[in-house]
């Protein structure tokens, strides 16, 4: 099982001038003890859920194109993009170049959207999920186009992730368009629920007449990293997961970062 480290906080110790030093010693730290992918979320207002909104919120594909240069091995992307948020050619182009800059080490994490307060605040137009999972079917169908015939190319394949836990839609357009699902687990969401997310998923790669085993089965741990962690992930891995991703919270995410060797060893043997 692979390890990711999902940042979600801004507000680190010594407030915004330490912010670039940070993110660039967090790199470091990732490539250091073997994380495999750096993420972060694509939003202009912090979600209610991590807590005060006012706290900062980084740009996203800004902040993935500095840590490009501070990083050697790490898998770079958000989780995830609203299809709602950006134009689907401009994000191929954002991709694309994302991809260039870090050495074919970009991916591309994309879903449906669900903050409708952003979406006002922003002036954007927020349809019926209807409608939104119809702009995320063709807006997977620009993206692929866009690097394959396009002047915005990858250096390598990009992966796509799709995220969303909808058995009849999200699922449906993993397996009509994607390398990976995008799930979460924590609480009282476990292997029994993922893999009933996941089962789904292959009577719909079994329609969509594409390959289940050919996607990367990954998802969001909510919980912090305690006591049996390694057993639930251990529970998950037998389901069919293969990549998790921990959330990095606080002022201060390098040293937890650094702390994450054992629990990236003990992964990897899943």
């Amino acid at each position: 099982m692979r390890l990711g480290v999902h940042l979600v906080d801004a507000a680190f110790e010594g407030g915004p001038t330490a912010t670039a030093t940070t993110l660039a010693a967090l790199g470091r730290a990732c490539d250091d003890v073997g994380v495999a992918v750096l993420s972060l979320q694509d939003h202009v207002l912090r979600p209610s859920y991590l807590g005060h909104v006012g706290e900062p919120v980084l740009e996203g594909f800004t902040t993935l194109g500095f840590l490009a240069a501070h990083t050697r091995r790490v898998e770079l992307q958000l989780i995830e993009t609203a299809v709602t948020m950006r134009n689907p050619v401009l994000l191929a182009h954002t991709v694309a170049t994302l991809d260039v800059l870090s050495g074919g080490r970009a991916r591309l994490g994309i879903g449906a959207g669900w903050y409708e307060r952003e979406h006002t605040a922003l002036g954007l137009p927020f349809p019926p999920l209807r409608d939104r999972f119809e702009l995320l079917d063709e807006a997977l169908r620009v993206i692929r186009q866009v690097w394959a015939e396009g002047a915005s190319r990858p250096v390598h394949p990009v992966p796509v992730m799709v995220g969303g836990t909808d058995e009849r839609k999200a699922l449906r357009l993993v397996a009509r368009h994607a390398d990976a699902c995008h799930l979460f687990a924590g609480g009282d969401l476990g292997a029994d629920w993922v893999a009933g997310r996941l089962a789904s998923l292959r009577g719909h790669c079994e329609a969509e007449g594409t390959s289940y085993d050919a996607i990367s089965k990954t998802l969001l741990w909510t919980d912090a990293v305690g006591p049996g962690f390694v057993d639930r992930m251990a529970e998950l891995a037998a389901v069919g997961v293969d990549e998790v991703h921990l959330q990095a919270r606080g002022p201060a995410p390098v040293p937890w970062v650094e702390g994450l060797a054992d629990v990236v060893e003990a992964l990897r043997i899943l």
